[in-house]
């Protein structure tokens, strides 16, 4: 699943599709160990996939919110770089 896709689930569904990806590199390493694996690319992927949902999951924690840069002009992309700008929400009771 991409990462912007899962920016749009709600935390609820974002911890079920972490919970499932987590079984599946289980059952992915327990197949390896039985030599039974034909892919073994397919770890390396889970693995990303899990630490994406985490970095979602920690960002929402911290109330960071991500500025996605999507083609709306160059000069906005001179700003920063071409990169993506992290800003945190500001919480209640702090300004």
């Amino acid at each position: 699943m991409k990462t912007d896709e899962l920016r749009e689930l709600p935390l609820s569904e974002l911890r079920k599709h972490l919970e499932e990806t987590r079984e599946e590199l289980f059952n992915l390493r327990f197949q390896g160990a039985t030599g039974q694996l034909e892919n073994y690319k397919r770890l390396g992927l889970m693995r990303r996939e899990i630490a994406r949902a985490l970095t979602i999951v920690k960002e929402r924690e911290l109330g960071i919110e991500r500025d996605v840069l999507g083609g709306e002009g160059k000069d906005d992309e001179a700003e920063t770089g071409g990169r993506r700008r992290l800003r945190r929400r500001s919480r209640k009771g702090e300004e």
